[in-house]
């Protein structure tokens, strides 16, 4: 059989721009030559593309069989390169638009999330103008409902990114106006004091599978994007130290998160677990990290499916999900 062409996007206009090069060449280096051509195509920070451009006419793409994403953040992971996708007609690997849309703003994500009857904590958000023109206000509400540590994060950005743990009131404005260098809206957390962070990893289509859940142990305060990627004392304890019970209520938590916003291909959804035991959703991630030290493969490797088989995995994934697309009707007549 010939090989099939993988088209693997990656770098972007976002702030995790970095992470997306290592994620990018993680995975060129582990797609199995013998079965794809690999095909790349680099996104620079300017919006100018190296390589092969993906054009809304299908007709002028005769190249690529399938999409790899591995577009971290703003203009990747958002449903704006997946609805190019769309118009392309092309297969990609991950959610689709609306998927990867709400999953990326965390206000819309926590909306159905509390839709779906997830576990979550307080939370609250706001749009660039109304801390312009009422942030004391904002501050008071913040104070009086959430209360310190809390976590400002700009809604549609990952990896960390601008994220800061704010723990008296003399650090929020700072906190917030950095925040807002990344994006017009803002969603404030409740903080836990000694919360352990743990991830999941979710992995298909109507039948999704869940990993086994992991542990991180960050180097700083919290995992922040340093941590994350730059420093090799954050630790990763696989599997994570839960009883039956917490094991159990994470991987249940996760399928539904990944089924609250209809995502497909893969997602890592993320969780606090506070002194007492109790288990919070924090997020999902519809393309997390894919480089050699990231929790989404190094989970599926514990539990049994290696890094090669995993891409195999999400690019049939994929193609199935095109198929199924291309025997919907559109039109009427």
């Amino acid at each position: 059989m010939p090989k099939l062409r993988v088209g693997v996007i990656y770098g972007g206009r976002s702030g995790e721009h970095e992470v997306s090069l290592l994620s990018a060449q993680s995975v060129m280096e582990a797609l199995d030559g013998a079965k794809y051509t690999i095909i790349p195509i680099k996104i620079d920070q300017d919006g100018s593309w190296q390589g092969p451009s993906i054009q809304a006419d299908p007709k002028e793409n005769p190249d690529l069989d399938v999409v790899f994403p591995v577009l971290h953040g703003t203009f990747g992971e958002d449903g704006t390169i997946q609805g190019l996708l769309e118009l392309a007609n092309l297969p990609y690997v991950g959610a689709g638009v609306a998927a990867s849309a709400a999953a990326m703003d965390k206000a819309f994500m926590r909306t159905l999330f509390t839709q779906a009857g997830l576990p979550l904590l307080p939370w609250d958000s706001f749009l660039h103008y109304e801390w312009k023109e009422n942030a004391q206000v904002i501050k008071e509400r913040l104070e009086s409902a959430l209360g310190y540590p809390m976590f400002v994060k700009p809604a549609n950005l990952g990896s960390s990114v601008g994220i800061t743990k704010v723990k008296s009131p003399a650090d929020l404005g700072p906190a917030v106006e950095l925040a807002l260098e990344y994006d017009r809206k803002l969603v404030v957390e409740q903080g836990l004091i000694g919360a352990r962070e743990v991830e999941c990893s979710v992995l298909g289509h109507h039948k999704p599978q869940v990993s086994l859940a992991g542990e991180i142990v960050p180097a700083h305060e919290f995992y922040d994007y340093k941590a994350k990627y730059h420093n090799e004392k954050s630790r990763l304890i696989i599997p994570a130290p839960l009883n039956d019970e917490q094991s159990q209520k994470i991987k249940d938590y996760a399928i539904r998160a990944f089924q609250a916003v209809d995502c497909s291909g893969m997602g890592r959804v993320d969780f606090f677990v506070d002194q007492q035991g109790e288990i919070f959703v924090n997020e999902i991630n519809t393309i997390p990290g894919f480089t050699q030290i990231s929790m989404y493969p190094k989970l599926w490797e514990h539990s049994g499916l290696p890094y090669p088989a995993l891409l195999d995995r999400l690019i049939a994934i994929a193609l199935e999900k095109h198929r199924e697309r291309q025997a919907l009707r559109t039109s009427i007549s």
